[in-house]
């Protein structure tokens, strides 16, 4: 492997990080919004998905007009994406959340990994590494700590939660597969983020209450946090995903994408001054194992002759 190449590679590497770390940032946003305008949290995703896909459109339409077009037979790649990916995962985490808490919804959510790899492997016809397999269960054990869900005895969790959290883990890997299936027909990551953004915009305004959405119109410190949400965590972060996705594969994308939690913990424990045990600490330094992990060049996959061929040999 050249040094271009394997530039080329672990950059899939640093921009899978960076939409980690910006997604990590997402729970200062929420608590705050919901602490300081009691926005609800139904809400506030239809905010950050339509000023994110609003603001992609308009640069899109000034700088890079012909990047807005694209064949009507992959519509059905997009309106998925906007659907499954964005709406569908925000509602069936959101509810997660409400039915079992942020820890285990957590879990449950972060189990996407495992579902890539599984689609990967009875779809695709993909082997799965032995390096692969022990990073995502490092990181599975690293997210079980760091949300403190290994007392059994202190969980309480219904059917329906249950199947949410799963339904969220479900969407989530809905979100990484159809990215990656989109970037095969070498759309730029920002038409993905506009279409798959706006559509699911659109359908998260069905849910939303006309009253609710009027108030926080009229309030303007409101709308410029929501603002930045859109800009900052939400596209920032969907952009940075999109560009990895194009140089790795999707189970490794997912893996490394394990970082959020870790990073949203420590958000809590310097912003909000949460607690911070033992447990959770040696949690996020499983993740952070398991994201080295898989960036170790033992796979033949690793070794390429082309930076395309990584692109076009890794699974949907």
């Amino acid at each position: 492997m050249t040094r271009s190449m394997r530039d080329y590679y672990f950059s899939g590497y640093f921009f899978v990080l960076l939409a980690a770390t910006l997604w990590g940032t997402l729970g200062v946003f929420y608590k705050f919004l919901a602490s300081s305008y009691e926005l609800p949290s139904l809400e506030i995703v239809f905010w950050r998905a339509l000023f994110a896909s609003m603001f992609t459109f308009i640069f899109l339409g000034i700088w890079r007009r012909d990047e807005l077009s694209f064949p009507r037979r992959e519509i059905k790649l997009f309106f998925a994406m906007g659907v499954i990916g964005i709406a569908a995962f925000y509602i069936v985490y959101i509810i997660a959340i409400r039915l079992i808490g942020m820890g285990v919804a957590s879990v449950l959510l972060y189990s996407a990994p495992l579902w890539v790899m599984l689609y990967g492997s009875i779809f695709q016809g993909e082997k799965i590494e032995q390096i692969e397999f022990l990073a995502l269960i490092l990181a599975i054990i690293g997210i079980i700590l760091i949300g403190q869900v290994y007392d059994i005895t202190q969980l309480r969790i219904s059917s329906f939660g249950l199947l949410a959290g799963l339904g969220s883990g479900l969407g989530y890997a809905a979100y990484i597969l159809l990215n990656k299936q989109i970037s095969k027909h070498n759309y730029s990551t920002w038409t993905v983020n506009a279409y798959g953004l706006g559509i699911g915009a659109l359908i998260l305004l069905i849910f939303q209450d006309a009253n609710e959405l009027s108030k926080t119109l009229t309030n303007p410190s409101a709308m410029a946090w929501l603002i930045v949400l859109g800009m900052i965590p939400t596209l920032g972060g969907g952009l940075a995903f999109y560009a990895g996705l194009q140089r790795l594969s999707a189970v490794n994308a997912s893996i490394v994408a394990t970082f959020e939690p870790v990073v949203a913990t420590t958000l809590g424990w310097i912003i909000f001054v949460e607690r911070l045990n033992f447990l959770q600490a040696l949690g996020g330094i499983l993740v952070v194992g398991s994201v080295i992990l898989i960036q170790l060049p033992l796979r033949r996959k690793n070794s390429f002759t082309d930076p395309q061929q990584l692109v076009d040999d890794e699974p949907s």
